[in-house]
């Protein structure tokens, strides 16, 4: 064979070879043009029509941005407050029936729109884990600055639950943290969205396309992996943590919720007085709105109670938090649309 017949060979074997790496490249800026950028949902009602008290204002974070948000005062002055993070494709008010039973409680509740969510501007750059650490930190902080504040715990649904994971791990002042339908790393969440998605790709392909799709979608801000794994930012948090998953979610798979639990137990296993992590599976719940079974609202109610001193007891709290009558927001928008878009264009599952 000549020599340029050998080179011509040697060239088309190697076309074939980089053929699929230049298609999933090509597939992963795609999905990341397409589930970088959430749809907008502004607030389509207010503290005042739960029957809450409530102040407009802004949170301010380190890059200059002002997210709009609420504060419900505790009625009784000085008292622990509870900072709220959505989810993906979410706003403020859908944390409003948490924010029912918190203040019945007698917590401050601090809620905010993410950047890129709510009444927010649309971002330039992809929205990922990081920015819902960023803005749940900046409110954490914003909290921890009010002279009517005692101590700080965080609640976050979704992706907004990583947010406050990372908000966590990055700020030893808070308390206390309740993670709702958490999804544990990035990669996971990102072979998850294939799923919504129903694109046809076998599993030995999928994980490392979820691989360097991630990695892909992260580059823009320059995140590093770990550094947005709520798993990662779990073995860094010392403080009481409460992870809830429903037993019924398709968004973020039950799956989820043990390797987080695993993670942050370990990491603490052998240090003396170590805080609790405890875990609650609600039989039947789905993605969204946990908050509707009394189960859930009794155990964050006991779990903060105990893990901020008060105000009540944990039983009271518990019994108070299970008693009150709390109501999702009446629009029905489903979550996770635009990760479900990212390959097939169609709607995903709920994400509150």
């Amino acid at each position: 064979m000549s020599s340029l017949g050998r080179a011509r060979r040697a060239g088309a074997a190697a076309a074939i070879v980089a053929a699929p790496f230049a298609l999933a490249w090509r597939f992963a800026h795609v999905y990341r043009s397409r589930a970088g950028y959430p749809r907008p949902v502004p607030p389509t009602t207010d503290p005042g029509e739960f029957s809450l008290p409530f102040e407009t204002l802004t949170v301010p974070t380190p890059d200059g941005l002002e997210l709009p948000a609420w504060w419900i005062p505790a009625q009784d002055g000085p008292a622990p407050a509870v900072v709220l993070v959505h989810g993906w494709e979410s706003a403020r008010h859908r944390t409003l029936p948490n924010a029912q039973f918190l203040h019945a409680l007698g917590y401050h509740v601090l809620s905010i729109d993410v950047r890129g969510h709510g009444l927010n501007p649309p971002e330039t750059l992809p929205v990922s884990a990081g920015e819902f650490g960023t803005d749940a930190l900046a409110a954490v902080r914003f909290a921890l600055g009010d002279q009517r504040v005692t101590r700080v715990a965080i609640l976050g649904h979704s992706l907004g639950a990583v947010g406050a994971s990372l908000a966590a791990a990055a700020e030893p002042r808070v308390a206390a943290l309740v993670l709702t339908a958490a999804p544990a790393d990035p990669y996971r969440l990102t072979r998850q969205t294939f799923r919504l998605a129903r694109l046809p790709i076998p599993s030995p392909v999928a994980y490392p396309l979820a691989w360097l799709t991630t990695r892909v979608y992260l580059q823009p801000r320059g995140h590093l992996v770990d550094d947005i794994s709520a798993t990662s930012a779990l073995r860094r948090y010392g403080g009481p943590i409460l992870a809830i998953h429903g037993s019924d979610d398709s968004v973020v798979p039950l799956a989820h919720l043990a390797r987080l639990v695993e993670a942050a137990r370990v990491a603490r296993a052998h240090a003396f007085g170590a805080a609790p992590v405890e875990s609650l599976v609600i039989p039947g719940g789905r993605h969204s709105w946990l908050y509707e079974f009394p189960s859930y609202r009794a155990a964050v109610g006991r779990f903060l109670a105990t893990a901020l001193g008060g105000p009540m007891e944990p039983d009271e709290a518990a019994r108070i938090a299970a008693a009150v009558d709390v109501r999702r927001p009446e629009e029905q928008h489903d979550g996770f649309s635009a990760l479900a878009r990212a390959a097939s264009g169609d709607a995903g599952a709920g994400a509150r």
